[in-house]
């Protein structure tokens, strides 16, 4: 019999791909199994929703935005990028390294009522902003009760 290693690091990693599945289908966004795809690290996502359309927000601290690419194909919403290392100089004594670098991709479905056409991006303070609208039919609207 062979033992093997626990790792609490890919147990939480698993724990959160789970969860971030459930909450993204029953919101109407759904990651796709892309996400992981040759990716050094994943900034963090937050997606809302409000009566007008969704706001995708990522933070992507110290990263220029002509490193930074949205698209949207086939009913995907697909960011990615590349943030560089920093580069080290002979006089500096590192003794910890934690910020992320290197190339990552976030890729989330879209849901079937949002206008495409109309999807902007906005890039500020190392935050990415991404609003995209609902089509006019899938926006509420209220019913007026006529009396009789």
């Amino acid at each position: 019999m062979e033992l093997i290693k626990w790792n609490p690091a890919r147990e939480l990693a698993m724990a959160e791909d789970d969860f971030s599945r459930i909450l993204n289908n029953f919101f109407g966004f759904s990651r796709t199994p892309a996400v992981r795809k040759e990716t050094n690290w994943n900034p963090m996502v937050n997606v809302k929703e409000n009566e007008n359309g969704f706001v995708v927000t990522a933070e992507l601290p110290g990263m220029d935005k002509k490193a930074i690419s949205i698209e949207v194909q086939d009913g995907a919403l697909a960011i990615r990028g590349e943030k560089s290392l920093e580069k080290e100089k002979k006089e500096e004594n590192y003794h910890i390294i934690e910020r992320s670098q290197g190339k990552f991709e976030r890729v989330f479905r879209l849901p079937e009522h949002v206008n495409l056409e109309k999807i902007e991006a906005e890039y500020n303070d190392g935050v990415l902003k991404i609003i995209i609208p609902k089509t006019e039919a899938a926006k509420p609207r209220e019913v007026k009760i006529n009396v009789k």
